[in-house]
């Protein structure tokens, strides 16, 4: 009997599914926390918890990791160097500080309008080639014509060894400043990925796992580990959409909403007729806009390890995430003692200063610390300190922003009252040290005449409600936080309804269903093996492929001239098409065809037509059978949109075709 292995390395923790290749069934999970920044150990102790007699018969392996996301957020990728071609505008911001601008570039038609500087390449090549790890090149309109990215990416190979990232490889979308970014952002995690995935190797081949790897892309598909390694930045994200697809495998639901609850945060994502819904205007990661194909998703600081603090009377819930009281109980010996007889002054309550806060110190290594850090930081050690204690050993207060600036720099890390805590004092959720959480809720409750019950119950009331707010927001979209949050609150007898299931994951996610169906009116479902959902989704992600071609509508002058060097010759808006239709209907008109692989003409509408759509399957067809699929499993869904202006009686003045294949893995669990 064959079986699959599904790993998620998450926010907090790492989650490990073994599921019977023959029906799709969960045999047996497990869970680890996280390591950062190397999740490899997190995962290893995932595994270790299997059982090993599985292990043997694993013929395919999946990973869902958030590695990609996180070197991103932290700014630990490799350095690299981006070289624009084009008449660039360039930004006040850019992701580094290798760049150069050179001229070339094409037109919307994929016509050169300045001639490549290849000479400038080269010789801001040979300057950085000591400093950096790799290159990303984006030139104008390279979606439409990539000869000039790969000149250069061919010169800069030769001359320097590096690898080269190419826009156009990435994204054939408009927005050449956009693709520049998704490929330095791709350059820069390719040493990372190389270095993570043959470990990952390394470590199934010492346990004899011999199986087909591959990797979850954050649209929700899955792709070999080669092109993984090729293009890392596809992972980002891989987290949330790892979410939805496992949602939809345990509850077999082909349309459905999934709300991910997490330590750290809250996704919301939806299954749309067995494919995900993807973002219109591709990922944005650590506040860069890419053309990266991501699903559409709503994102809040709500998760199980959020820090609950109070200022004055109000209950705050995060944004910070903190070590859960319980946990930080059963790791530091005497913790639930000195939580116990701790003591703040209320003048001095903000986030950093609250009676449950404490402080310990990290494995990372600190670098360039300034006076007052370094004050603070010599104070922290391995065991829990609270502001109490850094204030008797400085002689004075302790300053909140510099704690943190030690915690930004992920020097020190916080522990606190969470969601988590809330949930033991309940007996909703008892993983560890419930008198520790009970401390901490009396300690936080008492200035607000709340027991320790009652104050729980209120944490997870807010909780819930933060929910069913990222679950709105999500389903109608531009709608207003405050509205949303009038509306939850009940003072106008009205109600969200949402006709869709909604399926919930994380670990205790089932204490808040009564709480979420209180506040709305929906189907709310908690799946068997939610609390590893993630992991599930991991290893049944569907083999997608997506290509777009566009068939573009030329008119040629009589004279044959051409546009004018250096003139960028986009597509006129709709309103002058309409007033020059019968002058141009009078010229000679052309099709030219772009598609990933190539730029090809025609004089016949139809022929271009014919020869798009027979390219777009057999792109996605080859792509399927690359990845191991065979032709009887591969299913190819295609949708045309044309661009035919009012009054407009000719053939369209712009045909996009996009060709969705989908395909079952071979060793897949999908049923």
């Amino acid at each position: 009997m064959h079986f699959s292995l599904g790993i998620d390395a998450g926010g907090t923790y790492t989650d490990a599914v073994i599921v019977r290749d023959s029906d799709g069934a969960v045999v047996e999970s497990s869970k680890a926390l996280t390591t950062y920044p190397d999740p490899l150990p997190g995962m290893k102790n995932a595994i270790d918890k299997l059982d090993p007699g599985y292990l043997g018969d694993i013929k395919l392996v999946s990973v869902s990791t958030t590695l990609s996301t996180n070197t991103i957020l932290e700014s630990t990728g490799f350095p690299v160097g981006l070289i624009m071609v084009g008449d660039y505008v360039i930004p006040e911001k850019l992701p580094t500080d290798y760049w150069i601008a050179v001229s070339g570039g094409h037109n919307s038609d994929g016509e050169e309008l300045k001639a490549l500087n290849l000479d400038a390449v080269e010789e801001f090549a040979l300057k950085v080639q000591s400093k950096v790890s790799a290159f990303a090149v984006s030139s104008y309109f390279s979606n439409r014509n990539p000869e000039h990215e790969l000149a250069v990416k061919k010169a800069l190979k030769e001359l320097t060894g590096l690898p080269v990232v190419c826009g156009h490889e990435l994204s054939q979308d408009l927005g050449a400043y956009e693709r520049a970014v998704t490929a330095f952002l791709n350059a820069q995690l390719i040493p990372i990925t190389h270095k993570f995935i043959q470990a990952i190797i390394e470590e199934f081949e010492s346990r004899g796992i011999n199986a087909n790897m591959l990797m979850l892309k954050c649209d929700g598909s899955v792709v070999g580990i080669e092109e993984a390694l090729e293009k890392p930045i596809e992972t980002i994200f891989s987290g949330p959409a790892a979410s939805l697809v496992g949602a939809s495998h345990l509850t077999r639901l082909d349309t459905c909403a999934v709300i991910d609850v997490g330590g750290t945060s809250t996704d919301v994502a939806m299954m749309q007729n067995g494919l995900p819904e993807l973002s219109s205007s591709g990922a944005v990661v650590g506040g860069w806009q890419t053309r990266v194909k991501a699903i559409r998703m709503e994102t809040s600081a709500t998760g199980g390890d959020s820090h609950i603090w109070l200022k004055g009377d109000r209950i705050n819930v995060g944004p910070r995430r903190v070590i859960p009281l319980c946990r930080a109980s059963a790791i530091y010996p005497g913790f639930r003692e000195k939580l116990k007889h701790n003591r703040v002054a209320k003048g001095y309550l903000c986030e950093n200063i609250q009676v449950t806060k404490f402080f310990v110190r990290t494995g990372f290594r600190p670098i360039e610390l300034k006076a007052g850090e370094r004050e603070i930081y010599r104070n922290i050690g391995k065991d829990p300190v609270s502001f109490g204690d850094l204030l008797i050993a400085l002689k004075k207060r302790p300053s909140p922003s510099i704690l943190d600036s030690l915690i930004q720099k992920r020097l020190i890390q916080a522990i606190g009252f969470t969601p988590t805590d809330a949930l033991h004092v309940l007996s909703e959720y008892t993983e560890w040290d419930v008198e520790a959480a009970r401390i901490g809720a009396y300690l936080l409750g008492r200035p607000l005449k709340l027991d320790p019950e009652d104050f729980s119950a209120e944490v997870k009331r807010r909780v819930a409600r933060n929910i069913a707010e990222d679950l709105i927001a999500y389903m109608i979209e531009g709608m207003p936080r405050e509205e949303i949050d009038r509306v939850l609150k009940g003072k106008n007898f009205t109600r969200f309804r949402v006709e869709i299931p909604v399926v919930l994951l994380g670990g205790p996610v089932g204490a808040y269903v009564e709480d979420m169906r209180k506040l709305i009116s929906a189907e709310f479902i908690v799946p068997e093996h939610a609390d590893v959902g993630n992991a599930v989704g991991a290893l049944v992600g569907k083999g997608i492929k997506r290509v777009e071609i566009l068939i573009k509508t030329r008119f040629i002058p009589k004279s044959r001239e051409e546009t004018p060097e250096g003139e960028e010759h986009c597509a006129a808006p709709e309103s002058e098409v309409i007033e020059d239709t019968l002058q141009q209907q009078e010229k000679k008109t052309e099709f030219i065809v772009f598609s990933p692989s190539e730029r090809k003409k025609f004089e016949v509408y139809s022929e271009a037509l014919e020869y798009a759509e027979k390219l777009g399957k057999q792109l996605v067809m080859d792509y399927m059978i690359n990845a191991g699929l065979g032709k009887e499993d591969i299913r190819i869904d295609v949708s045309r949109k044309h661009l035919s202006p009012s009054g407009w009686t000719d053939v369209p003045l712009e045909t996009k075709l996009v060709y969705v294949g989908i395909g079952i893995p071979k060793n897949s669990v999908i049923a």
